[in-house]
């Protein structure tokens, strides 16, 4: 449920009450993004949390700076709608 409050709030989802309620996209699925989800529900994941302490330290947080703007990157093209249309994709329920 704690996914579903950090989708909500992120502006991604929308929940409606009654026999009829659930919840719902709250943008179309081409304009919602897997970064956009990653970083409702977990931000800490796309940044570099590395020190740059030590003799390597700055070539370490350099490098992992750039995996974590490459993984941004690629997050950034595949929207809702891109999964959605894999063909023989998995189905994915909440």
């Amino acid at each position: 449920m704690q996914i579903l409050n950090d989708l909500r709030r992120a502006g991604l989802i929308d929940s409606r009450r009654g026999q009829a309620g659930g919840y719902l996209l709250a943008r179309a699925p081409d304009a919602i993004t897997l970064r956009q989800v990653v970083e409702a529900v977990d931000p800490a994941l796309l940044h570099c949390t590395v020190a740059g302490y030590g003799e390597s330290g700055h070539a370490v947080r350099q490098a992992w700076e750039q995996i974590s703007t490459s993984v941004r990157h690629e997050l950034d093209q595949i929207t809702l709608e891109t999964l959605a249309s894999n063909p023989g994709g998995a189905m994915f329920y909440i």
